[in-house]
């Protein structure tokens, strides 16, 4: 839901002339709202998506600004924009998540219980990881980029043979009904069930395994590794599609710009939750405002007793996406009034402010992306 050239939003209603909602804003600019116009070009700032996700989404991080003016010109094929593209997903169902480096004691367990694991990032790397515990984190992120760098520069037959080791291993522990937890052993079989032979599989030893609850969300900014596992989310994130992939995936990877640009920060895996705020004037309405201007996320959770409720104006122009409920929606300047059920998807000008009359008691879940400068 947006206006990327590679997924230009089709609009449904057709008494309006324009097909796209890009051609739309193109021709209406003032719906953008002054501030945004003025600050993104004349152009909507972000794009919106609903991830259903069951097989698992590539270990990728996406460029800042600077990156991906240069990496677009290098190849445009592969980085389609010149935009960063900083992201936050919010869950719907329980969505397990990989984000962002582990802390290292986390990662020197792991070399230690996990011999296939550390084979890959050889005993140099794994040394230099070790002794950075007692160092400075300038002297951790070095190490932490070595070790990682080593990993996902192995060779593929080396890989594929410490990886069937460990499934073998691990296998033979979950036959004899043992606990494999303390090696994440039932997702790295599940991770290689998807991927065979994939270096991504032993990221999960690098990275903090997330699972959000419905209404929990995580950011990512530029250059932080992540990978979606399983599970619903909206997720919300400045207009690009820009993404430089490493592993669990098919398409095109580009491990030594992934190794470069990543930022090596240890961080526990709490630090990666983002908790929304509540809104002050509005019971029902809470507020996902990450630490960049592209964009915010709204979530309105209105009980079913609630006849109207009034999606109030904003100077901003607004995507509202329906999870829940079944309503008609009137506006100012609207001829007819919208029926929106789950699914539904409604566009929003700036400074309009849209009624929605409950056809059925049933409590509403709405999701409202905006750009609040």
């Amino acid at each position: 839901m947006g206006t990327h050239p590679r997924g230009d939003a089709k609009i449904l209603d057709s008494r309006i002339s324009q097909r796209t909602l890009g051609q739309w804003i193109a021709e209406n600019q003032d719906c953008l709202g002054s501030k945004v116009k003025d600050t993104f070009n004349g152009k909507l700032p972000f794009l919106f998506k609903v991830l259903s996700v069951d097989t698992a989404l590539s270990i990728q991080a996406h460029p800042n600004k600077e990156l991906a003016e240069k990496l677009h010109l290098q190849a445009p094929q592969h980085y389609p924009d010149a935009n960063h593209k900083p992201e936050m997903a919010i869950a719907l169902t329980s969505f397990q998540g990989l984000c962002g480096f582990r802390p290292v004691e986390e990662i020197v367990t792991f070399l230690t219980k996990v011999p296939e694991f550390q084979f890959l990032v050889g005993d140099n790397a794994t040394a230099q990881l070790k002794q950075s515990l007692s160092h400075d984190s300038q002297a951790m992120a070095s190490a932490l980029k070595s070790s990682f760098s080593h990993l996902m520069e192995s060779k593929k037959q080396l890989v594929v043979e410490q990886l069937n080791l460990l499934v073998k291993r691990i296998s033979q522990q979950v036959a004899a009904g043992n606990n494999v937890e303390d090696i994440c052993g039932e997702l790295l079989l599940q991770l290689h069930q998807q991927y065979p032979g994939d270096i991504g599989c032993f990221a999960i030893y690098f990275l903090n395994l997330l699972t959000l609850k419905p209404g929990e969300a995580m950011f990512l900014e530029a250059n932080v590794p992540h990978a979606y596992l399983k599970g619903d989310c909206v997720e919300c994130m400045a207009c690009s599609d820009n993404t430089v992939r490493a592993g669990l995936t098919s398409k095109f990877i580009d491990v030594p710009t992934l190794c470069e640009m990543l930022s090596y920060t240890p961080s526990p895996s709490k630090d990666r939750l983002f908790p929304p705020k509540w809104s002050q004037e509005d019971p029902y309405l809470s507020l996902y405002a990450p630490p960049v201007p592209d964009f915010a996320v709204m979530k309105m959770e209105v009980p079913g007793s609630v006849t109207e409720y009034k999606v109030s104006a904003l100077d901003s122009a607004s995507i509202l996406l329906m999870v829940q409920g079944t309503v008609t929606a009137s506006t100012p300047t609207a001829q007819a009034v919208i029926p929106l059920q789950r699914g539904g998807v409604l566009f929003i000008g700036a400074n309009e402010s849209v009624s929605l009359k409950l056809t059925v008691p049933e409590d509403l879940l709405i999701f409202r992306a905006c750009c609040l400068l």
